[in-house]
């Protein structure tokens, strides 16, 4: 089953188009990535999906659901959280209050998604009364991702989420999204490490100048020797 098809969108800022007709889709389960060099329109694209951005053309139809100029706030109902790469958590709030702040929306009881998150992100458990401020940046992340996760959604996109990361916390960052995949939740993310984000995806899209450039498995991205020369640094 297809949960998100983006059809041919134009979009940008003012009277700037960034996005000049790009498509892509996410099947149930995947994990799909979006990789290219900056200034290509990856987390435009993004924000145009989340409703940040309105589109000039073009449709996105979500779980069969045509959600094209619906706001944020109705999207994020439909079953689509986003976790920005920047200012994505409330460091004056602990661990425990943040996640709490991701559950706004819910009518029932959230302790139980809540155990749930601290199952997938165990090192947030043990700060869990810690301010987001004190946190490393990977626990940061984390516990934006669990933000977002509180509300069970059917699609997670993520904003470059190894950004500013040392390497051994980057691979912790792509294992526990690994994880998030494994529970049933398909994922979209825009990544600028390539490679990385390549080896845990399903498919993966290029795009360059706001178009779309390549579009393949994750494998055959990653063994595309155009692709390793232009995008991978080979």
């Amino acid at each position: 089953m297809t949960v998100l098809e983006v059809d041919n969108i134009k979009a940008g800022y003012g009277d700037t188009e960034i996005l000049h007709g790009v498509s892509c889709r996410v099947e149930e389960g995947e994990i799909v990535s979006i990789i290219g060099p900056n200034g290509a329109g990856k987390s435009t694209l993004m924000k145009a999906i989340l409703g940040l951005l309105k589109l000039s053309e073009g449709r996105i139809i979500f779980n069969g659901r045509d959600i094209t100029g619906k706001d944020p706030d109705q999207i994020v109902k439909e079953g689509i959280c986003y976790v920005p790469q920047s200012d994505n958590v409330f460091p004056s709030l602990t661990v425990d209050e943040n996640l709490e702040m991701g559950a706004f929306i819910r009518k029932d009881d959230y302790k139980k998604r809540m155990d749930e998150i601290y199952q997938i992100f165990p090192d947030l458990k043990e700060k869990r009364k810690a301010k987001a401020r004190k946190l490393s940046g990977g626990q940061r992340q984390m516990v934006a991702i669990g933000r977002a996760l509180m509300l069970d959604p059917k699609l997670l996109l993520l904003d470059e989420p190894s950004a500013g990361l040392a390497p051994k916390l980057i691979q912790m960052i792509f294992d526990k999204i690994i994880k998030i995949n494994q529970t049933g939740i398909s994922i979209l993310m825009v990544e600028q490490n390539a490679r990385k984000a390549l080896e845990v995806s399903h498919r993966g899209y290029v795009l360059a100048m706001g178009r779309n450039r390549f579009e393949d498995t994750g494998e055959a991205l990653l063994n595309n020797e155009e692709i390793g020369k232009l995008y991978l640094g080979e």
